[in-house]
């Protein structure tokens, strides 16, 4: 399941690149979001899955809902959108399992029941983290070009990053286990209830173009029906730590769908550092304490 996630996850991109010529971030995401809403209702209808039980929980789902998908695909998208690249952002967010390692380092005295979440981050760990992100900058750094980064599109990437990552530690430590698809609706709605009025802002109308309805059906039937899904259950189930880890994964997969779809360039330093990724994660997977 591990892999499967970061192989969609890793499609994020990909899909950016075909539906931004075409469409405003927010108004993309809101509508992504409305119609994965859709979608997720009627699985929930025809399933009868139930729903969260009591007020506190529906909240944090709320809370997680604005930072995982709001917070973190608006950074992203509107990013891109402002001109930084899709290997820049990716190297910006690639950054989460360091914060997480720092973060669960510095709160390792917090247990109870929930102490997968403050587990102390081990040597083995820290070396894998490191190797990590050796490895994303090596695959992204032939992807930066000069003059790329302003002040506004890095602080939207960063957004991004502290969004992705206050809101898996706060799932973490705040969600009880529920049924994926009754959370995820209430995540995605309290996404689109943000989104909403930044969309209404936009002046650029959406040009329905087939790249943008490509862009919109894998958006809303793998990346968040799939992919959102997937993540979900992987915080419930493995430490932080280790979930966050896979991150590092996503820029190296999406280097490889790129030079398969587009043919952008993919040089020895981009395969090393891909290696290197690898190797970190399994280091940081295998020394992680079982859930």
């Amino acid at each position: 399941m591990p892999w499967v996630f970061v192989l969609i996850w890793s499609t994020g991109f990909v899909v950016a690149r075909l539906g931004m010529p075409h469409a405003p971030p927010m108004k993309f995401l809101a509508m992504r979001y409305a119609l994965s809403v859709l979608c997720f209702g009627a699985w929930i209808v025809v399933a009868g899955a139930p729903w969260p039980r009591g007020r506190a929980q529906w909240t944090h789902l709320v809370v997680t809902g604005m930072l995982m998908h709001a917070g973190y695909l608006g950074g992203v998208w509107a990013a891109v959108k402002a001109g930084i690249g899709a290997g820049t952002v990716a190297l910006i967010v690639g950054l989460q399992p360091v914060l997480t390692a720092i973060w669960l380092t510095r709160h390792a005295a917090i247990g109870g029941a929930r102490s997968t979440v403050a587990a102390s981050v081990g040597r083995a760990q820290w070396l894998g983290l490191a190797l990590g992100l050796g490895g994303l900058v090596l695959v992204v750094e032939g992807k930066l070009r000069v003059g790329e980064v302003t002040p506004w599109n890095l602080a939207l990437a960063v957004v991004a990053l502290v969004s992705v990552t206050t809101g898996t530690l706060y799932q973490k430590r705040h969600v009880d286990p529920c049924d994926v698809r009754t959370a995820s609706t209430i995540q995605l709605a309290a996404a689109f209830a943000v989104s909403l009025p930044f969309a209404l802002r936009e002046a650029e109308p959406m040009a329905w173009q087939p790249e943008l309805y490509a862009a919109m059906a894998w958006s809303v039937l793998a990346l968040t029906l799939g992919g959102s899904s997937l993540l979900y259950l992987l915080i419930q189930r493995g430490t932080a730590t280790a979930v966050t880890s896979l991150m590092y994964l996503v820029p190296p997969c999406t280097a490889l769908m790129a030079w398969a779809l587009f043919g952008e360039a993919l040089t020895p330093a981009m395969l090393f550092g891909m290696a290197l990724a690898v190797v970190g994660v399994a280091l940081v997977v295998r020394a992680a304490p079982k859930a």
